[in-house]
């Protein structure tokens, strides 16, 4: 590049709106989306894979029987 010639950039406008992080509130980084950080990126794992996240289900047993599994 020459001495005159400037650098041209263009300017990218997010996709969306950066949301905060759901495990510490701070907006949320490109890198880790949708967390700020690797950290908290890591805390959500663990809980999916302690199974923290599970949908309790209500077990009817009468149902059950009536339907042949027991």
């Amino acid at each position: 590049m020459a001495e005159g010639d400037h650098q041209r950039t263009a300017k990218v406008e997010p996709l969306r709106k950066a949301l905060p992080c759901p495990e510490c509130r701070r907006p949320s980084t490109r890198e880790n989306y949708p967390f700020c950080s690797d950290r908290c990126r890591n805390l959500d794992l663990s809980r999916w894979l302690k199974g923290s996240y599970a949908i309790p289900v209500a077990d009817d047993e009468s149902k059950a029987e009536d339907d042949g599994y027991f």
